[in-house]
């Protein structure tokens, strides 16, 4: 969850930068683990790691000061000295005074989205019960904006964490393979930010009955998001469909994950060539009736 949330909330930050994100990717884990492992199940959630940052002062002038994380930590020492958030911490915490303050502001801005009283309600508790989808039919929407990019870390999640799980109790309970099948059908992939180790996911996901359909509007889009793990992505699907032939590059690009016939490839095409059909022809009629 920490690797998604930093990839997917980077904005602009340079090589340059990597101390600090991986500065800051030891205070969350550090956060996380410790909520993960030793909060109630109505504290695990992003409301309870704001409020950590919110007390975690720093005082430059006074190396030895304990703020409230520092004492929770002392105390988690006392039970566990080797509990794993308390590992982190302790890395953390090598930092001297301004650059921990520094690391701190960082963290803040990183998740400044959850300044919004809305972002905050919607993930204070879970009623998405993802473990839950390989064990029964279920459909879920997620509708996103594909202007504003503030919000794309939250889709990421969502899918990465739908992976990990669903791997897991694939593996752990059912021998390998889900009872039903989960097909995710990720439309305007290039929009939704970056879904860690989506080269490796997309060849071990299936043979546990998740697989993971991309829709783009060109490999250009793919490549740009995942860089050199491109190729690698794009070799672990069993099909490929092109939609139009207008520019040098496929006007609309399908990655299909799982093996289907010619019949049913022809299907694909034939629905997605009408409706792209109906469009144009909604647009010249609505043109046509605006100009009379």
């Amino acid at each position: 969850m920490v690797n998604t949330l930093i990839a997917n909330t980077k904005g602009d930050g340079k090589a340059g930068d990597e101390f600090w994100t991986k500065a800051e990717t030891l205070l969350y884990c550090a956060l996380f683990g410790y909520i993960h492992y030793e909060a109630p199940e109505e504290e695990q959630n992003f409301n309870t790691i704001l409020e950590f940052l919110n007390v975690s002062e720093v005082r430059e002038d006074d190396e030895d000061y304990e703020n409230p994380v520092d004492m929770m930590f002392h105390n988690l020492e006392k039970k566990s000295p080797n509990h794993f958030a308390l590992r982190q911490y302790h890395k953390y915490k090598l930092a001297a005074g301004k650059t921990a303050k520094s690391i701190l502001v960082s963290c803040g801005a990183r998740l400044a989205p959850f300044d919004i009283a809305e972002l905050r309600e919607i993930t204070s508790y879970d009623e998405l019960e993802q473990d839950t989808w390989g064990d029964r039919k279920t459909a879920l929407f997620l509708i996103m904006s594909d202007t504003d990019a503030t919000f794309n870390f939250l889709i990421s999640m969502v899918y990465s964490q739908l992976f990990n799980l669903l791997c897991e109790k694939a593996d752990d309970v059912y021998g390998g393979r889900l009872p039903v099948h989960v097909s995710c059908l990720i439309d305007e992939t290039a929009n939704i930010g970056q879904i860690p180790n989506l080269e490796k996911l997309v060849a071990t996901i299936r043979s546990r009955e998740i697989s993971a359909c991309l829709f783009l509007q060109a490999k250009s889009q793919l490549k740009a998001i995942y860089k050199d793990n491109t190729d690698n992505i794009i070799g672990n699907m069993d099909s490929q469909l092109f939609l139009g032939n207008g520019t040098d590059h496929a006007e609309g690009f399908i990655l299909v994950p799982w093996k289907r016939n010619h019949q049913h490839v022809q299907h694909w095409r034939e629905q997605w060539q009408q409706s792209f059909l109906l469009h144009e022809l909604s647009e010249e009629w609505q043109g046509s009736h605006d100009s009379g």
